[in-house]
C-alpha cells in the first residue's frame, strides 16, 4: 500500500466502532503508530489537519486532541521564562550547552505531566501526536508513549512517526536504530 492509500485509510480506521470502543485489543493499551517516510513530513502535517477538520464536520461527537510536540516544548520553555534564555545560551555557548540545559527541563515524565495538567488527556477520545522528529533527542517516542500510559485514560493515541516502526521498535528518520522496545499497534499497515 503506498503512502497516499495509507493516509486515506486513517479516517475510516479511526471512525470504526471497533477503534472507538477499543475492541479487539486483547487488553492492550490503545496506542497506535502511523509510520511514514521522513521526507513526507509536510504531507503528513497537511493530512492531520484535514482529518481533524473532517472529524469536526462529520463526527463532532468524537473529541480529538492534536499534540504538536515542538509547539508544546516551545510553549513550556516560554511559560517558564526560558525560551529567550535558550536562544542566548546557544548563541553564547553552543549547541552542547543548549542540549544540556534542555535535557534537564524537558524530561518525558515531566513533559507529559505538564501536558496532562493543561489538556486533561483522559477527556479525549483520540489523541494525535506529531513532531517526534522535531524534539528528538530530548524526548524519544518509546519514552513518550511509556509516560503517556498513565494519563490518557480510555483515549486512543495515534503517534505519527517519521521513520519505520516494526511493531516493536522504532527507527527514527529511517536511520537511527533503537534497542528500546515498545508495543503499539500499527494504525495502517
Amino acid at each position: 500500500m503506498n503512502l497516499m492509500d495509507r493516509l486515506n485509510a486513517i479516517l475510516p480506521r479511526i471512525t470504526e466502532e471497533g477503534f472507538l470502543h477499543k475492541k479487539g485489543l486483547g487488553n492492550e493499551i490503545p496506542f497506535y503508530v502511523f509510520d511514514y517516510p521522513p521526507e513526507e513530513e509536510l504531507r503528513i502535517r497537511e493530512h492531520i489537519s484535514f482529518i481533524i477538520e473532517r472529524l469536526a464536520q462529520q463526527q463532532a461527537h468524537i473529541k480529538i486532541l492534536h499534540i504538536k510536540l515542538f509547539d508544546l516544548m516551545v510553549e513550556h520553555l516560554r511559560e517558564r521564562g526560558n525560551l529567550d534564555k535558550a536562544f542566548l545560551l546557544e548563541a553564547e555557548k553552543g549547541s552542547k550547552a543548549l542540549w544540556d540545559a534542555l535535557s534537564a527541563s524537558v524530561k518525558p515524565d515531566r513533559f507529559i505531566k505538564l501536558l496532562d495538567e493543561k489538556k486533561h488527556l483522559a477527556d479525549y477520545d483520540i489523541i494525535f501526536i506529531s513532531g517526534v522528529g522535531t524534539i528528538w533527542p530530548w524526548v524519544r517516542a518509546h519514552s513518550l508513549l511509556n509516560n503517556l500510559q498513565s494519563v490518557t485514560g480510555n483515549a486512543s493515541v495515534v503517534l505519527f512517526y517519521p521513520g519505520a516502526y516494526s511493531g516493536q521498535s522504532f527507527k527514527l528518520f529511517d536511520r537511527l536504530e533503537t534497542n528500546n522496545y515498545y508495543r503499539a499497534f500499527r494504525l495502517v499497515p
